[in-house]
């Protein structure tokens, strides 16, 4: 039993593991969100805030603050540290 476990974890650690080179940031996850949910930035607008905080964010020019990440995680069911470096 003991060698089959070690087996299935070789397994899975070669051919399904997750690339730790790459991290996702707060935006990533947010743009994964908005896609999967099929929404687009406006519908972001009262969310986070006004129309050009929501263009600053989704274009790297402003951080998620905690109020955002508040909002967003309230907004798309998940834990507000997604949204937080």
């Amino acid at each position: 039993m003991e060698l089959l476990t070690q087996l299935v974890e070789h397994f899975e650690a070669k051919h399904y593991a997750f690339p730790t080179q790459k991290q996702s940031t707060p935006l990533d996850m947010l743009l994964f969100l908005t896609e999967s949910n099929a929404l687009k930035q406006a519908d972001l607008v009262g969310i986070i805030g006004s129309s050009g905080v929501v263009s600053e964010v989704v274009n790297g020019k402003r951080s998620i603050s905690k109020g955002m990440a508040i909002a967003l995680s309230q907004r798309f069911s998940v834990d507000a540290g997604l949204f937080l470096t």
